[in-house]
């Protein structure tokens, strides 16, 4: 049996309830919100403890702050993760069942990972009420618990993108079916760092919407948000440059025959974090002022890096001549409008207490 046909015989036997297209955009959708709540939460737990240590009173209010957010955010991040792991397994089933039977005991232990870093970034910002220069401990624990979480579902994808190597993997131990599930088969550094280093671009312009969003509030000292707002844009200044060339060098390690250096998505990607960087070059002088244009660019920044991403995972599995748009389709249009309808209420019941919470946050309430 070739690869193909194991792959066509692991797919789903009902097929797909709607056209993949639909799961795709909506998986890669997903998937950006994800990442970038991933990085504020990976950031903003790195650039507290940093505070932590550093200490001085700016710092340590920034640090409380950070610690405060990055619960938030964690919890937001792994709420997020579902959505576009629930489509990979829609449209990608038979890669990320292989991986994840390959590698069991770390897909398992992802999940006590991630909630360790969970509980740490809580106690980091709990227990600093009764003692603020203890417990820094807990900070360290948290970043390298949700970063070593990251490193396993890394693994996890990459192992998916190369099912030429599952047998080999399969068999490694002379010959005897492996069923363990004891280890990682493979891993690439610089998609990893492309990944987790712009959790600092995005902390940086998230300190910058934090100076923005305090500003009307009598209680905030304007000095305090003018070093955090110069300090963000400094940090995602210098985290841009070293993403350029992560990128680049994650770039020349693909293999050749996937052509990605003519890639249209990659290239786009590229020029948004050029114009991303000149940006933040000019914030550093008016950080409240390019705070929102540059959320915004970022947004669109890492949703054309994930549309890359995604033709590149489809260049990947196209050398095995699968195609998520052969999957079979059983259109089930009940569950679809559901889907859909359930949805947009949602957006609507949750527009008002954000709007609420958001103003009430700044000071304007009476606005509402």
């Amino acid at each position: 049996m070739d690869i193909n046909t194991a792959l066509q015989a692991l797919r789903d036997p009902f097929g797909v309830p709607f056209f993949p297209w639909m799961f795709q955009g909506l998986m890669v959708l997903t998937f950006t919100l994800h990442i970038l709540v991933v990085n504020l939460a990976v950031g903003g737990i790195a650039v507290a403890m940093y505070c932590h240590f550093k200490g001085g009173e700016y710092r340590k209010r920034l640090s409380f702050a950070l610690a405060k957010a990055s619960t938030i955010n964690l919890s937001v991040a792994i709420v997020l993760g579902v959505a576009p792991l629930l489509f990979v397994q829609v449209i990608y089933d038979p890669f990320w069942y292989v991986s994840n039977s390959l590698s069991a005991w770390w897909a398992m232990g992802f999940l006590l990972t991630i909630t360790i870093a969970f509980l740490a970034a809580y106690v980091f910002y709990l227990k600093r009420h009764k003692n603020p220069d203890a417990w820094g401990g807990f900070a360290v624990l948290s970043l390298v618990a949700v970063v070593f979480a990251g490193l396993i579902i890394s693994a996890l994808s990459v192992q998916g993108l190369v099912p030429g190597e599952w047998l080999k993997w399969y068999s490694g131990h002379g010959g005897e079916i492996n069923t363990a599930g004891r280890s990682l088969y493979h891993f690439e550094l610089g998609r990893f760092l492309h990944f987790m280093v712009p959790a600092l671009i995005n902390i940086g312009i998230f300190m910058m919407l934090y100076a923005w969003y305090f500003r009307p509030r009598t209680d905030f000292d304007g000095e305090y948000l003018d070093w955090v707002g110069r300090t963000g844009a400094r940090v995602a200044k210098l985290a841009v440059m070293v993403e350029i060339v992560i990128g680049f060098w994650w770039l020349l390690a693909l293999p050749g025959e996937l052509h990605f250096m003519g890639n249209v998505y990659m290239w786009a990607g590229a020029g948004l974090g050029l114009l991303l960087l000149f940006g933040l070059m000019q914030a550093e002088k008016a950080p409240e002022r390019y705070a929102l244009p540059l959320a915004g660019l970022s947004f669109v920044a890492t949703l054309v890096m994930v549309v890359a991403r995604e033709v590149l995972r489809m260049s990947y599995l196209g050398a095995y001549k699968y195609s998520i748009y052969d999957y079979p389709v059983n259109i089930d249009w009940g569950s679809t409008a559901l889907f859909f309808v359930t949805f947009v209420m949602g957006l609507v019941v949750i527009a008002w207490p954000l709007t609420v919470a958001f103003k009430l946050g700044r000071g304007t309430l009476k606005e509402v």
